[in-house]
């Protein structure tokens, strides 16, 4: 099965968002552990479970609402403010197989490019074919794979003014890639633009250059 191997988001995959330390510095001392409180989970290393409706946990990657056929997913900072977030959905193929992950979210003033997407696409993807992109069966656009790792190979695209207009007027799109094992093939996989507009004004920018 041409499939991504494992479902996962592509926020966490590519590390895009670059959030600040959680954790307590490695040189704060330690401090005597606090003796657990009547109906703590934890009792010496030991966990006693909890709430699974309990608030999201700092750091954690949630989806904060649906905007049509997207998911916008956050990131939970300390206090609940500032909280990257993008745009995710799941593509899936004729056999409603799940093959590819896109996110999409806004970038810093860049020369050319106002938002950007990543396209996680799976291991046995034929990369030198890249991949297309084309909305309503307009002119279609090829890009090329930028890495892989163990879930799956990331194409990241720049998307201009023009190419953002496309996606929130356009009705549909779709995604294609070839094969490793069938470079003959295309695998088309349908791309919805339902509630993309909506969705689109919740993301955040989203660093795509390296600190110097």
């Amino acid at each position: 099965m041409f499939a991504i191997s494992k479902v996962t988001t592509a926020l966490a995959l590519t590390g895009l968002l670059a959030l600040p330390a959680y954790a307590q510095d490695a040189e704060t001392p330690a401090t005597d552990a606090p003796t657990p409180e009547a109906g703590s989970t934890d009792l010496g290393g030991l966990s006693m479970g909890e709430d699974p409706m309990t608030e999201t946990q700092t750091g954690a990657v949630y989806i904060r609402e649906n905007a049509g056929d997207w998911a916008v997913q956050c990131i939970k900072t300390e206090n609940g403010e500032d909280e990257p977030c993008q745009l995710y959905q799941l593509l899936r193929d004729e056999q409603n197989n799940p093959v590819a992950e896109i996110i999409v979210y806004k970038v810093e003033d860049d020369s050319q490019a106002v938002a950007g997407a990543n396209i996680v696409a799976p291991l046995e993807t034929l990369l030198p074919a890249g991949l297309v992109v084309s909305v309503d069966q307009g002119a279609p656009k090829k890009y090329p794979f930028a890495v892989c790792n163990r879930v799956g190979c990331v194409s990241r695209i720049g998307l201009t003014e023009a190419d953002l207009n496309t996606f929130k007027n356009g009705g549909s799109a779709e995604v294609i890639i070839r094969p490793y094992s069938a470079p003959q093939v295309e695998v088309k996989l349908p791309l919805s633009l339902t509630g993309f507009t909506n969705g689109f004004e919740k993301t955040t920018v989203i660093p795509t250059k390296a600190p110097n």
